[in-house]
């Protein structure tokens, strides 16, 4: 199996270890922040045996956490590494730093990765000597339960790379998709923001309150999202298919938004949506309903791998 560094335990790290060690990898951990590598074992032992729980997972936490190991060094995690995941900050500089230090210190046949949801692979990597095994693997939150991840490579990262990359992800029980160019935001993010723009200004615009929003998706578009993406949706909303789909409902559509400028979220708007959430869920609720969104994920997780296509 190869073997997997993780740089950066915060959340998404930890997250990202239990998928690999899960899948059987051997798994390195480093933090520059002293202590947190070890901090992060406790809590991944806690997450592994939540996914035990539930049935995500067959084997024990005890023994998924026999392939993860922490070091004191970054040269020490990447030095033998065949796949290197960084979840550092997200600042362009901290990114550049980390990956000028990876390239140094990882075997040449080691591919790098990054975490990063906002930053393209080419604005961290073009100086590196080399940049033709970098590339951004964007996670959704949390990665080790929604399995989606983006590859992204910049123009520069061999073919060869993607596709071991993307192999990798997808044996790690992963769902890969590709980036086939660099664009701000990657897919996923512009996809939900299309979404989220909509909704903030309906909101801002008096046309629906915030719960009823959430509820045209929690309770319509997304029983069908769930399993199905857009375009097989409207492929199968149609009697003959996307294109007829497509001749009926696009000028639909196009007039329904031809005239939609995205407008900023204004400090007014957020105090409202702010004031309705809250009305909804207290703030003393916030991290006992973020645990709730996991486990209800986890359930679907478990749902969907239990049916047959």
């Amino acid at each position: 199996m190869e073997k997997i560094a993780i740089v950066g335990c915060g959340l998404v790290g930890r997250a990202w270890a239990m998928v690999f060690a899960r899948a059987g990898h051997p798994v390195k951990l480093f933090d520059s922040a002293p202590g947190t590598a070890g901090k992060a074992l406790g809590l991944i032992s806690q997450g592994l045996e939540e996914l035990n729980r539930v049935g995500l997972i067959t084997e024990s936490a005890a023994t998924v956490m026999t392939r993860i190991t922490t070091t004191s060094t970054l040269a020490e995690a990447v030095g033998d590494a065949d796949y290197v995941q960084e979840s550092t900050l997200e600042k362009l500089e901290i990114k550049q730093e980390v990956f000028r230090q990876l390239d140094a210190a990882a075997p040449a046949n080691c591919i790098l990765g990054s975490s990063t949801s906002t930053i393209q692979t080419s604005r961290f990597t073009e100086g590196l000597k080399g940049r033709h095994r970098c590339l951004v693997a964007h996670p959704v939150n949390p990665p080790h339960v929604v399995p989606l991840v983006e590859i992204s490579p910049a123009p520069w990262t061999s073919d060869e790379v993607v596709a071991r990359a993307r192999a990798l992800h997808e044996r790690a029980g992963q769902v890969a998709i590709t980036v086939k160019k660099e664009v701000e935001g990657f897919i996923l993010n512009r996809l939900q923001g299309a979404l989220l723009l909509e909704a903030w200004r309906l909101v801002g615009e008096g046309y629906v309150s915030v719960e009823d929003a959430d509820k045209c998706v929690r309770d319509g578009l997304g029983l069908r999202w769930a399993f199905m993406g857009p375009f097989e949706t409207i492929d199968l909303n149609a009697p003959g298919g996307v294109a007829d789909y497509a001749r009926r409902y696009g000028p639909l559509y196009y007039g329904m938004l031809k005239d939609v400028k995205p407008q900023p979220w204004t400090a007014e708007l957020i105090a409202k949506v702010e004031a309705e959430r809250r009305e909804v869920m207290p703030d003393s609720e916030h991290a006992a309903r973020e645990a709730w969104r996991d486990r209800r994920l986890m359930a679907l997780v478990a749902h969907k791998r239990q049916q047959t296509k």
